[in-house]
């Protein structure tokens, strides 16, 4: 090969490589952090004041009043105050300081759907009770948006998922229903993009029913859209939005099958990309982030409540 090729060859490779760290980098990183202070599944988690509350969850199929709050800045967990009762599948979300729970159930597996609904004080480690939902519902999707919160989907006390899209207004206390689900589901992952709330993957019975469905709700209109399907259907999901993107995280795939996938959905190019799979599949999470970083704390490493973990995982987009 003559010397000007072999130098243009040189720089082509030195190019496609560059690329592909480019590339690589541009997936994210995950760091393993301090574990949760005892091994837990079926969680929720919430951010608020630059700390991660992880709430709720299960030993041995029996629901807690767990409570731990995880200080970044530190690497260090402390107990908060418990919550007004033992439940996992509890959807959470934070409005105006304050973390606010729906729902829940009493233990292992999906019993008895509860209505309740709390909202926790992180000022005063405080909590109190607020208006309950209209019926029972675990594995519920719960949202904030333009000062109210949403709570979608699940699955009711007897066992059966349901479209139920209930709306709480803490100005008068209550719950109304909103349009509900084009289709019945729980264990999905939720995230609000530009004041519209995006409903990804989940089940419709069993969790081998699961589902790459993507909808989107616009309050404004009170109606749902078809948005592109989640990539790799799955359901036990985490999710949250991270730098503009909607990450959907984990899942599961009884006997044997847990999902490490990291799937992220980009509202402006109507698309959805790869980033970098957790260090191991897993399930019985959520997700929260500071705006920095995304976390992922506790859950199942197998289908169930098997392998359930004290781990907590951090994800760190450039």
């Amino acid at each position: 090969m003559p010397q000007t090729s072999k130098y243009v060859a040189l720089l082509l490779g030195l190019c496609v490589a560059g690329a592909g760290s480019a590339f690589a980098q541009a997936q994210g990183s995950w760091e393993m952090k301090a574990p949760l202070p005892a091994a837990l599944n079926e969680v929720t988690l919430a951010e608020v004041g630059g700390k991660i509350h992880v709430l709720g969850g299960a030993v041995l199929g029996v629901a807690g009043p767990y409570h731990q709050e995880y200080d970044p800045a530190t690497d260090k967990w402390r107990t908060r105050a418990l919550m007004p009762r033992g439940l996992d599948h509890v959807g959470s979300t934070v409005l105006n300081g304050k973390i606010v729970t729906v729902g829940g159930f009493i233990g292992s597996v999906h019993r008895d759907g509860q209505s309740a609904a709390s909202e926790y004080d992180p000022a005063t480690d405080t909590w109190r009770i607020l208006a309950p939902l209209k019926a029972g519902r675990g594995s519920v999707a719960v949202a904030a948006v333009d000062g109210k919160i949403h709570a979608i989907g699940g699955r009711n006390p007897d066992g059966r998922t349901v479209p139920t899209h209930e709306v709480y207004d803490p100005a008068t206390n209550s719950w109304k229903d909103l349009a509900p689900l084009p289709r019945a589901r729980d264990h999905v992952a939720v995230a609000v993009i530009d004041g519209k709330i995006h409903i990804a993957g989940g089940r419709f019975g069993p969790p081998t029913e699961r589902t790459d469905l993507h909808d989107v709700y616009d309050p404004k209109t009170d109606s749902w859209t078809s948005a592109p399907p989640l990539p790799t259907p799955r359901s036990g999901l985490a999710g949250t939005l991270y730098k503009g993107l909607f990450l959907v995280l984990g899942g599961e795939l009884p006997p044997a099958q847990t999902f490490a996938e990291n799937e992220a959905f980009d509202a402006k190019a109507n698309a959805w990309r790869t980033l970098a799979p957790m260090p191991g599949g897993r399930h019985a999470t959520q997700a929260a982030t500071d705006g920095n970083r995304v976390y992922l704390a506790a859950g199942s490493l197998k289908p169930g409540s098997q392998q359930v973990t004290d781990q907590l995982i951090v994800f760190t987009l450039p």
